[in-house]
């Protein structure tokens, strides 16, 4: 399933309501099985990253040099990071095996909620998000015409996908920020536009910006999320998409404070 910021995007496909059910199953006595891991053009979210480079048991830097290229969207002022596919004729996914996903306890969210697509919308001042959702599956997909029905909910749950839904329509809120300019015209290779990607997109180096640097020093954190952030990536990833907020829009956070100059 792919996340979409209505504000940005137009989603196509049927709209489906909460209520509504679709048919869908995928297995590998089909015959398109697989084929939809090909040749994508699919967007990685920070928690996609996350998961991702843990499961392979490498660095965030190395998952980003490896597996991502980095793109800017002329409608954005914050860079998009997609799957780099492999380098075959086919541009198969680089975790796609004969026997299927290599990474599937820990696949991305557009692969985890496929064939639905799922739209976020936002009410002006007010943090809570309205998710709409798409049945998209592509015209060669034999899986929509298997028996097995789903709610939108129903098949979100199936598929583990809960938290991936929450981290993500949190990304979306922070990426809808960036409609605006905020660098000022230096574009978002300036020093504060980097310090957000590696915010969202490199925990690795985020964690160490955190408890290596001054950072704790500047940003006062209460003794309970610094017990959480050090213990759980996720929560130093909510906490990495509060500070971009924090830092680079000014946008009061519950988490985090500037030191007070005495």
């Amino acid at each position: 399933m792919k996340q979409i910021d209505l504000k940005q995007d137009k989603p196509q496909g049927k709209p489906i309501q909460s209520h509504e059910t679709f048919s869908f199953c995928c297995h590998s006595g089909l015959s398109c099985f697989n084929l939809c891991c090909r040749n994508l053009n699919l967007m990685l979210y920070p928690y996609d990253v996350l998961r991702l480079k843990n499961h392979l048991g490498i660095s965030s830097d190395e998952f980003l040099d490896r597996h991502v290229d980095v793109v800017l969207r002329p409608s954005s002022f914050f860079p998009e990071v997609l799957l780099k596919m492999s380098e075959t004729s086919e541009k198969t996914c680089p975790f796609l095996t004969d026997a299927g996903c290599s990474v599937y306890p820990d696949r991305p969210d557009a692969c985890r909620t496929f064939p639905m697509e799922q739209g976020v919308m936002y009410n002006k001042g007010k943090e809570k998000e309205k998710f709409v959702y798409f049945f998209r599956p592509p015209d060669f997909c034999q899986g929509r015409f298997e028996n097995a029905q789903w709610t939108p909910l129903a098949w979100i749950r199936d598929q583990d996908a809960e938290i991936y839904q929450k981290m993500t329509a949190r990304w979306a809120r922070v990426k809808s920020l960036f409609q605006c300019d905020p660098w000022q015209g230096q574009g978002p290779d300036c020093p504060r536009g980097k310090m957000a990607f590696m915010a969202a997109y490199n925990i690795d180096r985020f964690r160490d910006f955190v408890f290596q640097s001054t950072f704790l020093k500047r940003y006062p954190i209460k003794s309970d999320v610094l017990k959480r952030i050090r213990a759980s990536d996720t929560e130093l990833l909510k906490l990495g998409f509060e500070w971009i907020e924090f830092f680079i829009w000014g946008i009061a956070s519950k988490n985090i404070r500037l030191k007070q100059r005495v």
